[in-house]
C-alpha cells in the first residue's frame, strides 16, 4: 500500500477577516493534513515492503505500483481481477477501536475471487477514506491489509488514503481492494468443467467473515435487547467477548487452493460470501447438473446459532446471508475426494465431504439438518 498523500489540490486561497486583514487559508484549515498522510506511510513502509514479489519494481511512493509479469511460465496467460469492500463489519471495528483485522478481511474477500477462477493472486491495490487521517490508525489498518495479502501470496502494491472531511465523522472510514491474478486459459475453473457425480467438499470458515453484517448488528446490537459487545456469552461457547466474535478475520484459503489444484484434479471452487451457500455454490454450477449439500454433515458456529435465535430469522434466510461455517467450496472428481481431503488436512484445513453433483436444473439442494454433535 503506497497510500501516497492526498491528491486532492493544495492551493492556499485568501479570506479578509472582520479585521480587514487578510490571511492565508490552507488546505489543513478545510480538514485535510497532507502531512498526517506522509506519516502514515512512512508508519507502513516496512510491513509494506514484506509483501513483495520478485516482479515488484520499484518502492513505495510513486505514482503508480509497477509489476512485471513473466509470462513464460503460461501457454496462454489470462488475467483476472476482482474489487471488494469489507461493508458494515468495519462499524464493529470502529465502535471497538480495533483495526488491525479488517484489512486481512478485505484481502480474503478480493484474492478469494480471485483464486475461485484458478487464479494466482498477484498484487492487491487498496483505497482507504476516512473523515480524519489519523497516521497510526491508518497504520494498523494497513498493517492488516499486508498481513493479509502475506497469508495470500500477493504484492500490496499500491494505494491511496483520502479525507474526507465533511463527509464523514473523524473516527469513520471505509475501505476497498482491487485485486490481479493470472491463470492460463486452459487452467481456468467453473462450471464448465463440473461432470456428473462429482464431489462438493466444503473447507470451514473463521466465522461470519465479512458477510451480513447489516442483519447481525440490527438483530444483535440494536433496540431493546441489544447485547454489548464486551459481553462475554455463554452461547459463544469460548472465553471471547462478542466483540472478538465479530471481528474474527475472514479466513484466506488462496494459498491452500492453489496447491489442491497441483494436486489433484479440482473442477471448481465456490467462495461462499453474500447470498451464502446456495447463491454462492450454484454460480459454478451447469444448467443441467444441481448440487446437493448435506447440512448434516458439519455444525456452524456458534456465532449463526446465536444470531437465529436472537432474531427469530428463519433457516432460508440465514443461509442466503451467511456462510453457515463454509467459506469455500472446491468440486472435485469422485476418484480425487479421498486424496483432496487428505491433503486439506496436511495443510490444517478442516474440510470434509460435503455432497455430491447430481442431475438437475442448476441449483443447490440443501438437504437434512445441521449436526448437533
Amino acid at each position: 500500500m503506497t497510500h501516497v498523500s492526498e491528491r486532492a489540490e493544495s492551493e492556499h486561497h485568501t479570506w479578509k477577516a472582520s479585521t480587514g486583514r487578510k490571511r492565508t487559508v490552507t488546505y489543513a484549515d478545510a480538514g485535510v493534513s497532507i502531512h498526517a498522510g506522509e506519516q502514515a506511510v512512512k508508519l507502513l513502509k516496512d510491513k509494506v515492503q514484506r509483501t513483495s514479489r520478485p516482479e515488484v519494481i520499484g518502492d513505495i511512493g510513486g505514482f503508480a505500483g509497477l509489476f512485471k509479469l513473466d509470462l513464460s511460465r503460461y501457454k496462454n496467460p489470462v488475467l483476472a481481477s476482482s474489487t471488494d469492500g469489507v461493508g458494515t463489519k468495519l462499524s464493529i471495528a470502529q465502535q471497538l477501536d480495533i483495526h488491525d483485522t479488517v484489512g486481512i478481511d478485505l484481502v480474503a474477500m478480493v484474492v478469494d475471487d480471485l483464486v475461485a477462477s484458478g487464479a494466482e493472486p498477484l498484487f492487491l491495490l487498496d483505497y482507504i477514506a476516512c473523515g480524519e487521517v489519523v497516521p497510526e490508525k491508518v497504520a494498523e489498518i494497513g498493517a492488516g491489509i499486508a498481513d493479509g495479502c502475506r497469508a495470500a501470496g500477493c504484492a500490496l502494491l499500491g494505494g491511496e488514503t483520502a479525507e474526507h472531511p465533511g463527509m464523514m465523522s473523524a473516527h469513520e472510514y471505509d475501505i476497498a481492494g482491487t485485486g490481479v491474478g493470472i491463470v492460463d486459459l486452459d487452467a481456468i475453473l467453473g462450471r464448465d468443467r463440473v461432470e456428473l457425480g462429482d464431489v462438493v467438499i466444503a473447507m470451514r470458515s473463521s466465522g461470519l467473515h465479512s458477510n451480513g453484517y447489516s442483519l447481525v448488528r440490527h438483530l444483535l446490537l440494536s433496540g431493546a435487547g441489544r447485547l454489548r459487545l464486551e459481553s462475554v456469552l455463554d452461547e459463544l461457547g469460548a472465553q471471547r467477548t462478542l466483540g472478538e466474535e465479530l471481528l474474527t478475520p475472514t479466513r484466506i484459503y488462496a494459498k491452500d487452493c492453489l496447491a489442491l489444484v497441483t494436486e489433484t484434479e479440482v473442477r471448481a471452487f465456490a467462495h461462499v460470501t453474500g447470498g451464502g451457500i446456495p447463491g454462492n455454490l450454484s454460480r459454478v454450477l451447469p444448467e443441467h447438473l444441481d448440487a446437493v449439500v448435506d447440512r448434516a454433515t458439519w455444525r456452524p458456529q456458534p456465532i449463526f446459532e446465536l444470531v437465529r435465535t436472537k432474531g427469530r430469522v428463519d433457516q432460508g434466510e440465514m443461509e442466503s446471508t451467511f456462510n453457515m461455517g463454509v467459506g469455500m467450496f472446491a468440486i472435485v472428481g469422485p476418484q480425487d475426494a479421498d486424496r483432496a481431503l487428505a491433503f486439506l488436512a496436511a495443510r490444517k484445513v478442516d474440510a470434509w465431504l460435503a455432497g455430491e453433483v447430481i442431475e438437475g436444473t442448476g441449483v443447490v439442494q440443501m438437504v437434512n439438518s445441521y449436526t448437533s454433535g
